[in-house]
């Protein structure tokens, strides 16, 4: 250490050869800190505009009058079946006659009419099910980050502290 000191003259010398040492590295290696910075900060904005596609101003007439008319298929469908199970007890002649001509439906169409019901209640239910969970969760996610909650403290190191002394800072 002595021969170093003594080659380069002072210590200010050997502290500016670190620094530019230090700042040459950061050229070639880049630093992994403002890199985690610039990551989270890229997440947050990200989150923010996730967030941002669920809020819309509240419902307009027209959509309420929508959601109202959506919500009949699944009660006509149980009360046109407990109808049916009326009909047939009121008048099983004609019951029969309707049941007949259901039966010459071919098989394809069934399956047809089966394939629409079930994707119109399933498309429905998806969307009521992503609507209540994700929209929820993104918009508390986007106002938790956007409180600027401060982290976590970072734990004392004092091989930073006495660098960051050594510094001036």
């Amino acid at each position: 250490m002595a021969l170093i000191k003594r080659l380069l003259g002072r210590a200010e010398t050997v502290a500016a050869l670190g620094e530019t040492a230090g700042d040459l590295v950061e050229v070639f290696h880049p630093n992994a800190t403002r890199r985690m910075e610039l990551a989270h900060d890229a997440q947050v904005a990200a989150q923010d505009a996730f967030a941002a596609e669920f809020v819309h101003g509240g419902a307009t007439w027209f959509d309420r009058a929508v959601n109202g008319l959506n919500r009949l298929p699944r009660p006509a469908l149980a009360l046109g079946t407990l109808g049916l199970f009326a009909f047939a007890m009121v008048e099983p002649d004609g019951f029969a006659r309707r049941m007949q001509g259901l039966a010459q439906v071919p098989d394809p169409l069934w399956w047809l009419l089966g394939a629409i019901v079930s994707f119109y209640f399933g498309a429905r239910e998806l969307h009521y099910r992503r609507a209540g969970q994700v929209g929820s969760a993104a918009i508390g996610l986007a106002d938790r980050l956007r409180r600027g909650r401060p982290a976590a403290a970072p734990a004392d190191n004092p091989a930073l502290r006495d660098w960051q002394q050594a510094r001036g800072r």
